[in-house]
């Protein structure tokens, strides 16, 4: 009889010894030191699961006895950890509720069951006997899984079991087996303390569930969520993103000032939180305060410059980022790359009055892609500009920065790589009219065309700017001619369309480009007609600056030479009409919304607006007639 009771005594030995020995090998790795990346340790982690799995087989594979079961659900804790730590949540959730059930001797069908029938079955089974330290864990763990898996309905369904496992662990009633307390060697060892676990699921679901409602529109709710988060003990990570969710809770909340305060908080729990200096620079740009937008923009692409740190490998087990899963948390912790901040940047500067330094960003930027070994260049390109615009842009820039020799070399480039791509002759039809078969490749290669010919176009224009700037009136006439004479290669299908008008049926990339080829057309005979008025050929200045408005009805620039070029024919009273109503255009497009090259040129012959009003004050009242 003696043999028989020794017999399970010495397995029950053996498993917490191998268990044991498992926990002791992690932990000691774990202490090792050295920071590595998550990727790096991967492979440990599946080793371990594995190792924890044939373990907990052999445990299962003896008839159940009571002495049995808290190794069998540590064991099972500790395989689960490991799966969970890879992200496979399935495979651990099904490991989990099978070898509970077994351990705890429940109905065959329970395990398939929903899972708050389960686990209220689980609960209800141990009640506070013995076993209810093993389950305690295990209940920590099943709610790391359904909060890795995004399933927050289960989440708050077990409010008040979460309520009771918090007050438990918290009190120090909870299994706390993670580490040695002595030479117990018959206790066996869980891989990772539930307390600090459940610390981490506590904030992590506060901040999923506060995203949640944030997205949902219900922002007071999220807002409640996210505050308490904000006051728990937590990685300062994960306290910086609560502060930076009650910062957006409250800019939807129309609290732009409220919210800066908690994106300051945010900033300052953690200085990597770039999320919040995206998120000031959004609520800047609102207010309307440029510069602290364009202070906002760099210190954000400073940041985001800087080398990530590597993470260690201790805190990985239950890292923050395998919790903080939910589409809405990451649409919210969204940040642009650095290369299109700088693009952000450097078009913000040129624009409003800091043109020398907006021209070094865009310098910059080019080197970055042109050099193509920096980290993330490729990956970046999507959310950029194509490179010939960029290239346009810098031009433009150049030219407003007074640079005319170096916007001209920027031009050159563009127009070399163009040349030989240039359609001879390209037709635009109405999309609805492509056949099918076929019809994606074809409005593709149609698209690719026409960005070709007006990037070529845009080179020529401001070539024809730059040699404005320069007085050279021959020169620039030939380059806005150059710019015109490749526009009027788009022809269109249809006899009776308009070029002018972009009709609202055309497909998106389509009614861009021929916005894009009408103001660049508009501009260039514009800037032509500029050119004859400066050297007194001024019928073909009038024609040109008269279709110049047919094309850009609020063209500022056009307007008043238009009236200046009718001035010197003597036609004075059409002049004096010509600039009242220039003066009177409303309906001015945004300069935020336009690419540089697109702009009204701001060098070159310009008018005086107090002179021209002083000679229709000299002309006399009856202007209006």
């Amino acid at each position: 009889m003696s043999d028989k009771t020794h017999q399970p005594r010495s397995l029950l030995d053996t498993w917490v010894k191998d268990n044991n020995s498992l926990v002791d090998k992690w932990k000691q790795q774990e202490r090792g030191g050295d920071s590595v990346r998550r990727d790096r340790i991967q492979p440990d982690f599946r080793c371990y699961s594995t190792d924890f799995q044939k373990l907990l087989t052999k445990v299962q594979g003896v008839p159940p006895l009571a002495a049995h079961a808290q190794v069998g659900l540590t064991v099972t804790y500790n395989a689960c950890v490991f799966l969970a730590a890879q992200s496979r949540f399935s495979e651990a959730e099904l490991l989990l509720t099978r070898a509970t059930a077994k351990a705890l001797q429940l109905k065959e069908d329970d395990p398939v069951s929903e899972p708050p029938v389960f686990w209220r079955a689980v609960l209800k089974s141990v009640g506070g006997g013995y076993l209810s330290s093993s389950v305690q864990p295990l209940l920590c763990l099943q709610w790391g899984i359904w909060l890795g898996t995004c399933k927050l309905t289960l989440i708050q369904e077990f409010q008040d079991e979460r309520s009771a496992l918090l007050e438990m662990l918290s009190n120090g009633a909870g299994d706390c087996r993670s580490e040695r307390t002595g030479n117990i060697s018959d206790t066996p060892l869980l891989v990772t303390d539930p307390r600090g676990l459940l610390q981490l699921l506590q904030i992590c679901t506060l901040i999923t569930q506060g995203a949640e409602r944030l997205s949902e529109g219900q922002s007071s709710e999220a807002l409640s969520d996210l505050q308490t988060a904000s006051s728990l003990p937590a990685p300062r990570s994960l306290v910086a993103s609560s502060h930076l969710l009650s910062g957006a809770c409250l800019a939807q909340m129309s609290c732009p000032q409220m919210a800066l305060q908690c994106y300051r908080k945010a900033l300052e729990t953690d200085s990597r939180c770039v999320c919040a200096l995206y998120r000031s620079m959004l609520i800047y740009k609102q207010l309307g305060n440029t510069q602290a937008e364009i202070q906002a923009l760099r210190l954000l692409h400073s940041t985001l410059m800087l080398p990530t740190e590597p993470v260690a490998a201790g805190t990985d087990l239950f890292s923050p980022s395998l919790l903080l899963c939910s589409q809405s948390l990451n649409s919210l912790l969204l940040v642009p790359s650095a290369l299109s901040v700088l693009h952000t940047l450097a078009h913000k500067c040129v624009l409003h009055g800091r043109v020398s330094e907006g021209v070094e960003y865009y310098l910059d930027l080019l080197a970055t892609l042109q050099s193509g070994d920096q980290h993330g260049v490729r990956s970046e390109r999507p959310s950029l500009p194509r490179l010939p615009e960029l290239y346009l842009e810098a031009g433009a820039a150049l030219l407003m920065a007074r640079r005319p020799a170096d916007c001209m070399a920027v031009c050159d480039e563009v127009i070399s790589l163009t040349l030989e791509l240039l359609p001879d002759k390209l037709v635009l039809e109405d999309p609805e009219e492509t056949p099918e078969r076929g019809s994606r490749d074809v409005c593709a290669e149609v698209e690719e065309k026409m960005a070709t010919l007006l990037w070529a176009g845009a080179a020529y224009l401001l070539l024809g700017h730059c040699h404005t700037h320069l007085k050279d009136w021959k020169q620039a006439v030939t380059e806005y001619t150059r710019c015109i004479n490749l526009l009027v290669k788009v022809r269109f299908k249809k006899r009776d369309f308009q070029p002018q008008i972009v009709i609202a049926d055309m497909a998106g990339k389509q009614a861009a480009g021929l916005c894009v080829l009408q103001r660049l057309k508009g501009l260039s005979l514009a800037g032509r007609g500029i050119c004859f008025s400066q050297t007194d050929q001024l019928r073909e200045a009038l024609r040109d600056i008269q279709l110049s408005l047919h094309a850009i009805p609020d063209c500022v620039s056009a307007g008043l030479w238009c009236g200046e070029v009718l001035w010197r024919l003597d036609r004075r009273r059409e002049a004096a009409a010509c600039w009242e109503q220039t003066w009177s255009f409303d309906t001015q497009p945004s300069a935020e919304s336009l690419s540089l090259y697109l702009q009204e040129p701001t060098s070159g012959p310009l008018l005086d607006s107090m002179d021209l009003r002083h000679r229709i004050k000299e002309l006399g009242p009856t202007v209006s007639s």
